[in-house]
């Protein structure tokens, strides 16, 4: 949603790009007139791919190696005209097999996105082997909206150890049996561990209000979610805020050409709020 996204952030001379993955928004972001991207991410591989293909702009970008909910006003240098969260897991790290977060690539049962994190917290593989079976099924049914949780857990359960993507995907197919052209039956499960392995809505919940206050009058934050419990928070935050005027009453999602073009596109949701004068 790079068109919506400089719409609502391209006049700032400051943005931060608290997700900025392999520089996409960013690139986009400078190219539209944005004096200046603080990039956050938490990942060391996407802040390497990041600052290879933002070097070309020189001082207009810092990059930051951060969770999202530890930056403050002092990491930022300042009030910022932006702030971007484009949440969940990019195909950069779906397609790498080492990471561990696809089911389409065979690898490692690992998911975690902040390699040199220290405490390193539990794997997926993990959670897949160490869980007792109900409390694994209320996960991937809570997280991933699995209504078959309770066969996927209970064939995981007979099945462990588990250890690679490849091994947990097959479980699943055989658990739940695959539909010819319809979604891979392990989508929702590997979207449950991914959420649970980066406690990625406890993150969001503490970063949001943090985010508000980095921004001076006018400034704006934009949050692109894929989960209905992330657009959840967001819109319950954005609401509850009362440094925010809400921008996007209802949640703005890809058009049909960007639906096309990249599917795995289809479930985002963006979100816009704007720092009132009177807040500040």
């Amino acid at each position: 949603m790079t068109a919506e996204v400089i719409g609502l952030l391209g006049r700032g001379a400051v943005v931060v790009d608290m997700t900025v993955g392999a520089g996409g928004h960013a690139a986009a972001l400078l190219d539209a007139g944005v004096e200046r991207v603080v990039g956050v991410d938490r990942d060391p591989e996407a802040l390497a791919t990041a600052g290879s293909r933002l070097a070309g702009y020189g001082s207009r970008v810092r990059l930051i190696p951060s969770r999202f909910s530890e930056i403050d006003e002092q990491a930022v240098g300042g009030p910022a005209d932006g702030v971007l969260f484009d949440l969940g897991v990019s195909s950069m790290q779906l397609d790498r097999a080492d990471r561990g977060f696809g089911y389409r690539v065979d690898g490692p049962l690992d998911m975690r996105m902040g390699e040199g994190e220290s405490p390193c917290g539990p794997s997926a593989a993990d959670l897949v082997n160490g869980l007792p079976e109900r409390d694994l099924a209320d996960l991937i049914y809570r997280l991933g909206g699995e209504p078959r949780s309770r066969r996927i857990a209970a064939a995981i359960v007979r099945r462990r150890p588990v250890t690679t993507t490849d091994d947990l995907a097959g479980i699943i197919v055989s658990a739940v049996g695959k539909r010819p052209g319809g979604p891979h039956p392990a989508r929702r499960t590997f979207q449950a561990l991914r959420i649970a392995v980066n406690r990625e809505l406890e993150e969001l919940t503490a970063a949001l209000p943090p985010a508000a206050g980095l921004l001076g009058p006018g400034g704006r934050v934009v949050v692109i979610s894929y989960h209905s419990l992330e657009d959840g928070i967001v819109k319950r935050t954005f609401r509850a805020d009362e440094r925010l005027r809400v921008l996007t009453k209802k949640p703005v999602v890809p058009g049909a050409d960007e639906r096309a073009r990249n599917p795995r596109s289809r479930s985002a949701k963006l979100r816009a709020a704007e720092r009132t004068a009177e807040a500040a």
